[in-house]
């Protein structure tokens, strides 16, 4: 059975907005490693949004620094999905949309083959 790996990028005082802080090198450099060793990317729509289309043009940019460059390339490449009953579509051929059956999609999405699972934001890993 697949293990599914929680990450977020939090502050010490538990903040949570990207808008006001960012992660440095050693941040992008941890998420790079975590993702290497996963091949699926489940969000919630609010951090889904946060990360596409951003980190998919800095690969193909190469628009930032060495970590950020890096940690684009590893992300980009790899399958998401998203949970959201409010987008219609995605502009994206990795993401693959699932409305319904949160719970149900997790186990069976543990229950494939592959590598772990990367689960990230807010407010979707509290409905697991």
């Amino acid at each position: 059975m697949r293990k599914i790996i929680y990450g977020i990028n939090i502050s010490l005082d538990g903040c949570c907005d990207h808008a006001k802080f960012g992660g440095g090198d050693d941040i992008q450099d941890y998420f790079r490693r975590l993702l290497e060793n996963v091949d699926l990317i489940i969000y919630g729509r609010k951090t889904y949004e946060l990360m596409i289309p951003f980190w998919p043009e800095v690969a193909q940019t190469q628009s930032l620094n060495e970590s950020g460059n890096a940690f684009a390339k590893v992300f980009s490449n790899l399958k998401r999905i998203v949970f959201s009953r409010t987008l219609d579509s995605v502009d994206d051929e990795q993401t693959t949309i699932i409305r319904d059956n949160l719970k149900d999609e997790i186990i069976k999405l543990k229950q494939q083959p592959g590598k772990a699972i990367s689960i990230g934001g807010v407010e979707f890993p509290a409905q697991l």
